[in-house]
């Protein structure tokens, strides 16, 4: 066993944001082609995974809203229904608080930890983010492609009769939608908000913020990606921006082949440079559009490990970007609950 392997088996480590197929596709408990799924997990040593409920940006009227709260409910249930017993007796952990999260670590993992991608799911009904946390959901990413109730999106979409911006950042309603989810201990993600929103938000929230997959503009001028004062903006928050896996959020216009794990990791030695250790993670995006050669699935996650010692990194600063800051901001949120 090298010595990358064995630190990788004794971390916790976490991939904060994976997707999952909808409609209902490949069994999660079997190793199919599901680039995430229980087999891949013990395979690549992964501890835990944020499975997100994404809802893709409709209408913004009562019949989009309707649909998109009734698909996030359905999907919050599917990801739950991961911890059921496999067919071969093993079993994932939900996980809907830190102390449920190292719980599964001792059990053995992986642990399950629900999300909502896209505020949209929950319209314009603030009780609906009770629903969703009561169903297990740890965040929620406020927008997705194209702007939402809640606030602008870095994407706009035409075809919604999107322009630049439609509440200059925040609206009253995603102000509120914040207040609230700070009130439940959900975790507040930027990915795809526009810069205006992503700033308020640090603002508006008593927690600090986290990017749960975007990566870095100074190296990939992408809308998607986050600018250094963006980066700053978030580190003094003291929030963390987890690394994402897209190819062509690492090089612009770049296909998953013509990427490697070195370009990703390229990405967060830039983010620990510009923010510190404490405000940098990990989160794939694998079902979603991660992937890149070296790292095409969760069974290969040990490779990061790898790129990451060869790089310098000592056994505490992996720790933190494999799971260790994801983890603080999840308790903060937790401790500033109620």
């Amino acid at each position: 066993m090298t010595d990358s392997q064995r630190l990788h088996d004794a971390l916790l480590t976490i991939d904060s944001h994976i997707d999952i197929p909808w409609p209902p596709g490949p069994s999660p408990f079997e190793d199919g082609p599901r680039r995430v799924d229980l087999p891949k997990m013990r395979r690549g040593g992964v501890g835990a995974g944020c499975f997100a409920a994404y809802i893709p940006q409709g209408k913004r009227d009562a019949a989009g809203f309707a649909s998109a709260y009734e698909r996030a409910t359905a999907m919050l249930h599917a990801i739950r229904a991961m911890a059921a017993p496999a067919p071969d007796g093993t079993a994932g952990h939900l996980a809907t608080s830190v102390a449920e999260v190292e719980a599964a670590r001792l059990a053995g993992g992986p642990a399950i930890i629900p999300a909502v991608e896209n505020g949209h799911a929950m319209g314009e009904t603030l009780d609906h983010l009770d629903a969703f946390r009561a169903l297990g959901a740890r965040y929620m990413t406020l927008t997705h492609n194209g702007h939402n109730a809640l606030a602008d999106s870095s994407v706009p979409r035409r075809d919604l009769g999107d322009g630049p911006d439609l509440h200059g950042g925040l609206s009253d309603l995603g102000r509120a939608a914040i207040g609230r989810m700070n009130a439940l201990g959900m975790m507040v993600d930027i990915s795809h908000v526009s810069k205006a929103a992503m700033l308020q938000a640090i603002d508006v929230s008593r927690t600090p913020l986290i990017a749960t997959h975007s990566s870095v503009r100074a190296l990939c001028d992408h809308p998607r990606n986050l600018d250094d004062a963006q980066l700053d903006a978030l580190a003094s928050s003291g929030g963390v921006v987890q690394v994402t896996l897209v190819s062509f959020f690492l090089k612009l216009g770049k296909k998953e082949t013509e990427v490697t794990i070195a370009d990703f990791v390229d990405h967060i030695d830039y983010a620990v440079q510009r923010m510190g250790i404490a405000h940098v993670g990990i989160g794939s995006d694998f079902d979603g559009g991660g992937g890149v050669v070296g790292w095409r699935d969760a069974g290969e996650s040990a490779n990061v490990t790898a790129e990451l010692m060869r790089r310098g990194y000592d056994r505490v600063a992996i720790a933190a970007l494999w799971g260790g800051n994801f983890l603080r901001v999840m308790r903060m949120a937790e401790e500033a609950a109620g």
